[in-house]
């Protein structure tokens, strides 16, 4: 019966308890952040096809808007999957696949308006 209140290696148990705890949190986090990370770059994909969309729509690259759109989203590593011309507005949507997860997003891009 004096085994059982004996208190050595108690410490042990709560080291292995709170490492456990920290992987766990972490195998939580790896993901998550590769989403969020992914989230931004779909974002900086979305703002590159569109202005480049845009610079089409004016008339200062050559090309068909959605085409252009769709070039430059594959160039990174995203898919167009909108695209509205609007005058010479721009609007595309592409989207990239993280974690599982469809990620988008949506950019508009065109010259700035005029004030009368």
């Amino acid at each position: 019966m004096r085994w059982l209140r004996d208190e050595r290696g108690a410490g042990s148990i709560l080291v292995v308890a709170i490492l456990a705890a920290v992987i766990g949190l972490a195998a939580l986090a790896i993901p998550l952040y590769s989403v969020l990370v992914t989230k931004r770059a779909t974002e900086g994909a979305a703002d590159a096809a569109a202005l480049a969309a845009a610079d089409v729509a004016v008339g200062r690259a050559p090309g068909v808007i959605c085409d252009v759109a769709a070039r430059v989203a594959e160039a990174n590593a995203a898919v167009l999957t909108d695209c509205h011309p609007d005058g010479l507005v721009v609007t595309v949507r592409v989207e990239r696949q993280a974690a599982g997860f469809a990620i988008g997003a949506i950019a508009s891009a065109g010259p700035p308006e005029t004030r009368p």
